[in-house]
């Protein structure tokens, strides 16, 4: 009987250390189905998913799923608390419980409260270990609690550091696309050559970006349920507003624009890819077509309109179903996991920006530049003739 709990006191304290070890100290994808972190996120999600479906609200319920990743970072601390108590617990008690306890409240009650007391680095003093045994186990369950408190303490900067790094770039997203962001809003505000200049310097900024997501988010599994801080704003659908721009500039916009919009595409897809093989997601459709042909049509024209030389035609648009086929699939997975709606192709209609009130505004201060400078050039005119006269 002793040797069972002494293996599964072993057994316990060797999943948590393996699991704290892959979770905050690896710096790359953690293996293995049935690790304690996996397997709380996955059954507290499920649960709290639930429930937030059946809030009629969505402000409510997104910021009811807003709770879930800074709590389940506290859940998953806690229960690698208590799965080091409990093992060290098995393994005293397997030992005989070799401690002098005045209050005598038990074997079992002494092994665990010993395990607490020490791993919490408290050091009462009132139960003495009799044992070497017992004094090096003691040592040494203290030795780890000092490193579990020093890796929480590194481990929660971190996280939130990278959540902000990656929040910054979804805000400014916000005034250069929309809300939420759209593949036609950000086109239409990058119209003309400097605004492709433009464009073209926001591609590779979000090339780097992706590049950041998929670094820190298979890193951090967890980054993937820290939610932004507006309801029409996360970093899905960000991610798949920029492949939407890039599939569009690939598939029908001339201009130099397109291949770097190549690269930002390949990068935003693998993040995608990566993350949805991390929950285990498997390839799924949209119940709804994202963008019809009849939409695709009033796109082309947009565009046209603002100033963008396309390829038009049916080689294009199959070309653009080609390459949403490459990422809508997994980005649609992700999406329900999180519960995070996909943004639509095109703003909705009848939604007013501040983008076009303030460019409304801008076009009445270039027609009034426009008349000082006419006015100013039937000056020099009046003056230029009322000179040759004067001879």
């Amino acid at each position: 009987m002793r040797f069972l709990t002494l293996i599964l006191g072993l057994l316990s304290l060797a999943e948590v250390l393996l699991d704290a070890f892959q979770t905050i100290i690896l710096p790359r994808r953690a293996s293995g189905r049935f690790r304690v972190s996996r397997i709380v996120m996955t059954a507290t999600w499920i649960r709290w998913r639930s429930i937030a479906g059946k809030l009629r609200k969505s402000n409510r319920r997104e910021s009811f799923l807003s709770y879930f990743g800074p709590l389940s970072l506290l859940m998953l601390i806690v229960i690698w608390a208590m799965g080091l108590i409990f093992g060290f617990g098995l393994i005293f008690h397997s030992l005989g419980s070799p401690f002098s306890d005045a209050h005598s409240i038990g074997k079992w009650e002494t092994d665990l409260y010993v395990s607490g007391t020490t791993l919490f680095t408290l050091g009462l003093g009132d139960v003495v270990p009799l044992s070497v045994p017992a004094r090096i186990l003691v040592a040494l369950e203290g030795g780890m609690g000092l490193a579990f408190v020093a890796g929480v303490i590194g481990y929660l900067p971190v996280l939130y550091s990278a959540f902000s790094r990656r929040e910054v770039s979804i805000i400014l997203l916000d005034a250069r696309a929309g809300s939420p962001p759209t593949a036609l809003e950000l086109l239409r505000r990058h119209a003309g050559s400097a605004g492709e200049l433009a464009l073209q310097t926001l591609l590779v900024e979000w090339e780097r970006w992706s590049a950041e997501l998929l670094e820190s988010h298979i890193s951090y599994p967890q980054l993937c349920f820290f939610r932004s801080q507006h309801d029409n704003q996360s970093w899905l659908t960000a991610l798949v507003a920029m492949l939407d721009t890039c599939a569009v500039l690939i598939a029908t916009v001339e201009g130099d624009a397109a291949r770097q919009a190549q690269l930002t595409f390949v990068m935003a897809r693998h993040a995608v890819i990566d993350l949805a093989h991390i929950f285990g997601l498997k390839d799924g459709h949209s119940v709804h077509d994202r963008l019809p042909e009849s939409s695709l049509e009033s796109i082309c024209e947009q565009l046209a309109v603002a100033g963008f030389k396309l390829c038009a035609g049916d080689a294009s648009v199959q070309r653009l179903r080609e390459l949403r086929a490459m990422y809508e699939p997994e980005a649609f997975q992700l999406g329900r996991l999180l519960m995070q709606e996909l943004p639509p192709f095109y703003p909705q209609p009848g939604k007013r920006s501040n983008w076009a009130q303030i460019t409304g505004l801008r076009s009445q201060t270039e027609a009034s530049l426009l008349s000082a400078d006419q006015r100013k050039s039937l000056a020099v005119n009046k003056a230029a003739v009322d000179e040759s006269h004067s001879f």
